[in-house]
């Protein structure tokens, strides 16, 4: 039996792979796709069947009949809660969520997943969450995990909230990990790293222009200055702008140089042998983070942050260097969507054959 699934907010669709694609759960068909980025849209196009609908959720909520689905998923934008964004107090897009429970009611789905970033958990807007939930019908519980835990090479935490019908039967929540940090000497796989997901990629990358043909057709770089270059192999593995600084202070940013503390990501090489931090939209930009390829003198490539967030080389994507930057960054990890969809898939079918 095949569920129906709607994704909100689906961006290039991750989550969507993770219930779908029979290599991380399958069993799940999109009948719907909603998001407002036109190239996330096309991504999304060229990889699922179902309609994929460039709108804002609530002008489409206005003017649309919703179709049936078994589930909807999806990630309100998360801006809004972000700690990178503190300051953002009543941002219009922290009540994106009110019109994905909105649909998940009048779709007749019995579970709805909701994931975000881990800071809403603990915020007001939680609550707020769970209480409309509640007044719509379902069941709700909320959780944060890490991506690692369930097979994905990156350390990425996500708070996620399940809401369930009554004539659900919930299983285990969180599922359980299938990998585990190394350090606390489970009985489990340990997590996947740099080196497991990108260390047969050729070290050189290939090109500056995004290619038309798989598996390699993202693996390209930028055209960087000879002071970038001098920047980048000044940091040495496992190093970060305080090694920049110390190696090479004539050509370390003023402003760096003022500020003696604070993150020490930036401008940092990945390590091989650990998963790699959070991939996010502008992981081209070393400035950004952690995003120095582990032993060259570049940053990651668009291939390998794709692998990095688990998406296989076949999957297609559609649009500019930024605009298939910005799908990668926002995309859920196909692995932890995964483990997700079996967790709903036991929840639907489960019920259905004890009946």
């Amino acid at each position: 039996m095949t569920l129906r699934l709607i994704d909100l907010f689906s961006g290039a669709g991750g989550m969507s792979l993770g219930f779908c694609d029979p290599n991380f759960c399958g069993g799940f068909e999109t009948v719907l796709a909603l998001d407002n980025d036109a190239a996330a849209l096309k991504t999304h196009k060229l990889n699922f069947g179902g309609r994929a609908v460039q709108a804002n959720i609530e002008e489409w909520l206005l003017n649309n009949d919703v179709p049936q689905a078994d589930v909807v998923i999806g990630g309100p934008p998360c801006q809004g809660f972000s700690l990178l964004n503190k300051k953002r107090d009543g941002d219009a897009r922290r009540a994106l969520w009110e019109p994905f429970i909105e649909i998940a009611e009048r779709s007749g789905a019995r579970v709805f997943v909701m994931e975000n970033v881990a800071e809403l958990f603990r915020s007001p807007e939680r609550q707020l969450i769970e209480a409309k939930a509640q007044r719509h019908g379902f069941k709700t519980q909320a959780t944060i995990v890490n991506a690692a835990d369930y097979g994905a090479p990156q350390t990425r935490k996500r708070t996620i909230i399940l809401g369930w019908r009554e004539a659900c039967d919930l299983p285990t929540f969180p599922p359980m990990p299938s990998h585990a940090d190394p350090k606390l000497k489970r009985n489990l796989p340990r997590w996947r790293t740099v080196r497991d997901v990108i260390g047969d990629l050729p070290n050189n990358a290939i090109g500056t222009e995004i290619g038309t043909r798989a598996p390699l057709n993202l693996h390209f770089g930028r055209t960087p200055t000879d002071k970038s270059l001098a920047r980048y192999a000044a940091v040495p593995p496992g190093g970060n702008r305080f090694d920049l600084q110390a190696n090479r202070p004539d050509i370390t940013p003023d402003c760096w140089i003022r500020k003696t503390s604070g993150g020490t990501d930036l401008f940092g090489r990945l390590w091989w042998d650990r998963p790699s931090v959070t991939i996010r939209t502008e992981f081209y930009k070393p400035e950004k983070g952690r995003y120095l390829h582990p032993a060259e003198d570049r940053p990651i490539t668009h291939r390998e942050a794709a692998r990095l967030m688990g998406f296989p080389d076949n999957f297609q994507f559609y649009g500019t260097k930024v605009e298939v930057a910005r799908q990668i960054g926002n995309a859920v990890p196909p692995h932890l969507a995964g483990a997700l969809a079996k967790m709903v898939h036991d929840i639907l079918i489960g019920k259905q054959m004890a009946a």
